[in-house]
């Protein structure tokens, strides 16, 4: 950390010497590198308390929650204390003075401390607390299916196989079980969140998110609404395509006008996808001969081939990779996540990684997290500017890599599935649409406005379930399998409405970019067709990818889009991708009834 430090300071002290700021700038950098090192102590420190009260979950026993509240309550006091905004403030009336990077990393302590404002630490000590008793209860929570108990991937696994409509029932109302527990602890944090932002005068919780894009809140919203609007026509083929073919599946000749959730393969039908198999490549069939270890060393090896190193030995050694038993005394989050432990060189992953296709493609996608932190961990980006270029960035990469080890050419040239088997081309497209095309619905659709709703218009407690429903139906037109009423509140049975708030439009903007940047990978640089890929071996796939990483957060988002595809954001790589597929959704749904409007 040392060195880094120094270069920085080394760095300002140069640009001083050209530009004039020389004063100006060796005070800023000296409170830079200041709030520096004990914000990576103390980052550090954080990082390890939540790790701790992530991967040990015990029944009536709060230490670790108390151990991450206590670490989180100094990161706030530190990053949120007076001194340090009004230091950060003075700096910046004088940002003509300062170099680029300097103005970046000074931003980045303002808007940190719009977070935690110690103008009204009794909010944000509650705060924390609050979100850590939240954590508790949310991954602390039994599942349980006949009355057994079972893990979130035993109810995935019966909402992803299962044929028979009430045992498939029986597992969607366990999985919503938890939201019960949950509603209070919401609201509460709802009020708390918005407050904390408040006193460094955000309107809400949600606006002071979106702003980090450079975006209000308006705009934001407008962007998820072209998005959906650009890929509605494809998405309302796929509705009804899924509708006539799930009462097929389940024997019914009774068509619903919209879908019931529990015929769906996914808790929250945010992914269709497990309802196609694409002849040729059967891929849990493969995979169920592998350990869940293979699953996450072949992930390294792809990236290994790229030119990427191999991963540090405290990666394999610290990580949580793979599920506890489900009667297991100690739970953790069963959310897959990547953590830069340090700001440097402790990575670490948070799986529970078993050996089917599902967790083959996440592996390689929580590794591209992983190896986004090694990349930008350089003499070049300060350690507070070790972040994505944006945080769709992150998402964009991760996923896209996840994507490309999907892709029929990779997966024959590992030898998980034969090249020469005759595979519907068309078949595989869909798959991969009632992936991502749905995906968009329900990120851009239903998280984003739910969330909107609920932090921006400050949506009333009794109408939680109410509006996550209307939102469900009006988005990805899908309904509850009966009335639920406000005593559930199934949104909270989405992890990221507890401890990942207002940032879900993240994930919708991380899929235009994967596939603007994969179009690019694919067509200029391997010259292959973007639907069939194989990156394996290609370093100069790894050296674009690198281009993209180094920096950081220390340039522009919108520039290093620019100088990497020479585009801008835009959802047509996306829509070129999917194109082959409208017109055989046109021919299937002949003679059928659209439900959905023509419009959104």
């Amino acid at each position: 950390m040392k060195n880094i430090l120094s270069f920085s300071v080394i760095a300002a002290v140069m640009l001083a010497s050209c530009n004039g700021g020389g004063g100006t700038q060796k005070e800023a950098q000296d409170f830079i590198d200041k709030y520096t090192k004990e914000y990576v102590k103390l980052y550090t420190n954080e990082q390890e308390a939540q790790w701790k009260s992530n991967t040990e979950i015990k029944k009536d026993d709060s230490s670790n929650t108390l151990a991450a509240q206590k670490a989180d309550e100094e990161m706030a006091a530190f990053t949120g204390s007076k001194e340090n905004i009004e230091n950060a403030k003075r700096y910046l009336e004088k940002k003509s003075e300062l170099t680029p990077i300097q103005v970046r990393e000074l931003n980045y302590i303002l808007y940190n401390a719009a977070n935690n404002p110690q103008t009204v630490a009794d909010l944000v000590k509650q705060r924390i607390k609050a979100e850590n008793e939240q954590t508790q209860k949310l991954y602390g929570f039994q599942y349980m299916l006949e009355d057994k108990k079972v893990s979130t991937n035993d109810l995935d696994d019966v909402l992803k196989k299962e044929t028979n409509v009430n045992k498939r029932l029986a597992a969607w109302e366990a999985s919503k079980e938890v939201g019960k527990t949950l509603k209070g602890g919401l609201v509460n944090l709802r009020e708390l969140r918005n407050k904390t932002v408040q006193a460094l005068g955000y309107h809400d919780f949600f606006t002071y998110q979106v702003s980090d894009y450079g975006m209000t809140t308006d705009e934001m919203m407008q962007t998820m609404d072209r998005l959906m609007k650009e890929l509605y026509p494809l998405y309302r083929e796929l509705h009804t395509w899924m509708r006539y073919e799930m009462a097929h599946k389940y024997g019914t000749m009774d068509v619903p006008d919209y879908l019931p959730a529990h015929w769906l393969p996914n808790r929250w039908g945010q992914d269709w996808s497990a309802a196609v198999t694409v002849e040729g490549v059967n891929l849990d069939s493969v995979l169920k001969a592998k350990s869940a270890e293979w699953i996450v060393k072949d992930g390294e090896d792809m990236y290994v081939s790229l030119g990427f190193p191999k991963l540090p030995k405290t990666f394999w050694d610290k990580s949580s990779l793979y599920p506890y038993p489900a009667d297991s005394a100690v739970k953790k989050n069963n959310h897959a996540s990547a953590w830069h432990m340090d700001l440097n060189h402790d990575v670490r992953s948070l799986m529970s990684v078993e050996p089917n296709a599902e967790w083959f493609e996440t592996a390689h996608h929580e590794l591209g997290h992983i190896y986004y932190y090694l990349t930008y961990t350089n003499d070049q980006v300060p350690p507070l500017l070790r972040q994505g270029a944006n945080r769709a960035y992150h998402e964009a990469l991760g996923t896209m890599m996840g994507l490309a080890a999907m892709q029929k050419p990779f997966l024959a040239g590992r030898g998980l599935i034969d090249g020469n088997a005759k595979t519907d081309s068309i078949q595989a497209l869909l798959k991969e649409a009632l992936n991502s095309v749905v995906f968009i619905f329900f990120s851009s659709g239903t998280m984003s406005n739910f969330e909107k709703a609920m932090y921006v218009d400050n949506l009333s407690p009794d109408q939680f379930n109410a509006k996550w429903w209307e939102l469900a139906k009006k988005y990805q037109g899908i309904v509850p399998p009966s009335p639920r009423g406000e005593e559930y509140c199934d949104a909270a049975t989405k992890t990221h409405i507890n401890d990942d708030p207002a940032q879900y439009y993240d994930y919708a903007l991380s899929y235009v970019l994967l596939y603007q940047l994969h179009n690019h990978i694919a067509k200029d640089i391997l010259h292959q067709d973007p639907r069939a890929t194989n990156y394996y071996g290609h370093k100069e796939v790894g050296d674009f990818i690198r281009k993209i990483m180094q920096p950081g957060a220390s340039k522009d988002w919108r520039e290093v889009l620019k100088e990497s595809t020479g585009d801008e954001l835009n959802a047509k790589a996306m829509l070129d991708y999917f194109q082959p597929l409208v017109n055989w959704l046109k021919e299937q749904n002949k003679g059928r009834k659209y439900t959905l409007p023509e419009t959104l």
